[in-house]
């Protein structure tokens, strides 16, 4: 074999050095951009938000693990009246508009009177001249009665005649008789005034109780009549409640009826007023039932009076297995305790604040229900409720759509 043939067989050792040093440069650029993508993995899962379900911290009174029954209604003034005139007139004044207090007796309205106050004084002139004449009558009495015992005397004494004694006893009747008849004038005239009082008193309008104006239903100028039949005229002036007579007026169905008793401890809530409970009692059961609602209707008096309280307010009533303590008429935070996860050695939640879950460390209480009394948040926070176990502090978050 020639030497050129041996030179060709002899193997390139700078080739295969380069060769290799490509094989661990391709090495190293494939683990780099796995651990590149691995990175890049790790923090788009630690930058996706996580779609979660949320409850809410409520406020929750410890009445609710004790509450027998439930029911709503509304709260009704027992003593009201549609305040009218008892004459026809026209509406001359009017002292009270809605939310007026008004007392027993006072004057609220008034009616045009000019003609009542014209027979008013006209009766108490016939009062004066009658008793004029019931004076002048009697003057006339006790002349003509010492007249008569003077001619009494002196006929005994057979000095005058018996005919001067008759005319002295007629005119001694005549004047006792006409005093009679002054005396009975002035008792008419004494009634006439009285109807001229009380007709215009009639035209004053005043309360019949303590109260609180609910609806003005008149103007000045309008014709008042007892009946409202005439065209455009009206018959109440105002409608007024006591506020102190308030009860509230729930139906109870037939069949939890047996669970409602006469003095029973109740908590009242308005719905105007969320975040207030008041004391109640029940005060009677209505002895007859509703056959279209299959219930009877069970009345609540508050225990304590509020002025927030007004008619027909729509109420719900808690009728309770015993009287609530002090301590147990305030509300407290709650939560749903599968909110609550550990972090270390600390309990905790997620409170959502924005896009983002805060963990949050809170103190345990007693359960109240189906929830747990918590301390750390406050109410109407909301907080993250599953899954749990996929969240960390700062982690972004999106809520779940309701079904």
């Amino acid at each position: 074999m020639s030497s050129q043939s041996l030179g060709r067989l002899t193997i390139d050792k700078s080739r295969q050095s380069t060769s290799k040093n490509k094989g661990w440069r391709l090495r190293i650029i494939l683990i780099a951009a796995v651990v590149l993508a691995a990175m890049a993995a790790i923090l788009f899962q630690s930058s996706r938000a996580v779609t979660i379900e949320t409850t809410s911290v409520n406020l929750v009174y410890p009445t609710q693990s004790f509450t027998l029954l439930n029911a709503s209604g509304y709260v009704v003034a027992q003593r009201k009246a549609a305040v009218a005139a008892k004459t026809t007139g026209r509406l001359e004044w009017l002292g009270v508009e809605e939310g007026s207090l008004v007392r027993s007796g006072q004057v609220i309205a008034r009616l045009e009177n000019k003609d009542l106050q014209a027979l008013l004084r006209q009766g108490e002139a016939a009062v004066g001249s009658s008793k004029a004449s019931l004076e002048q009558e009697r003057a006339e009495l006790a002349d003509a009665g010492q007249s008569f015992a003077r001619q009494k005397e002196l006929l005994k004494q057979g000095i005058v005649s018996k005919s001067e004694y008759d005319v002295a006893e007629a005119r001694y009747k005549r004047a006792a008789a006409a005093v009679n008849g002054a005396e009975a004038g002035v008792r008419s005239s004494l009634a006439a005034l009285q109807g001229a009082t009380v007709n215009l008193d009639y035209s004053l309008i005043r309360a019949p109780f303590d109260a609180v104006v609910l609806t003005k239903n008149a103007d000045v100028g309008d014709i008042i009549t007892p009946l409202g039949a005439a065209a455009n005229a009206k018959a109440a002036v105002v409608t007024i409640a006591d506020l102190a007579s308030l009860e509230v007026e729930a139906d109870v169905s037939e069949s939890n009826l047996a669970q409602v008793k006469k003095g029973q401890p109740c908590e009242i809530m308005l719905d105007s007023l969320p975040n207030a409970r008041f004391r109640g009692v029940v005060h009677t059961i209505v002895p007859t039932a509703d056959r279209t609602k299959a219930s009877v209707m069970v009345k609540i008096r508050f225990v304590d009076t509020d002025s927030r309280i007004l008619p027909e307010m729509s109420a719900k009533v808690a009728f309770l297995e015993r009287e609530a303590v002090k301590d147990e008429q305030q509300p407290r935070l709650a939560i749903n305790p599968s909110a609550i996860m550990k972090s270390g050695d600390r309990e905790g939640v997620y409170l959502i604040k924005g896009d983002t879950a805060v963990f949050t460390p809170v103190m345990r209480g007693g359960r109240l229900g189906d929830l747990v009394e918590v301390q750390g948040v406050k109410s109407g926070d909301k907080i993250a409720l599953r899954p749990l176990e996929k969240l960390k502090n700062g982690k972004k978050v999106t809520l779940a759509e309701k079904k």
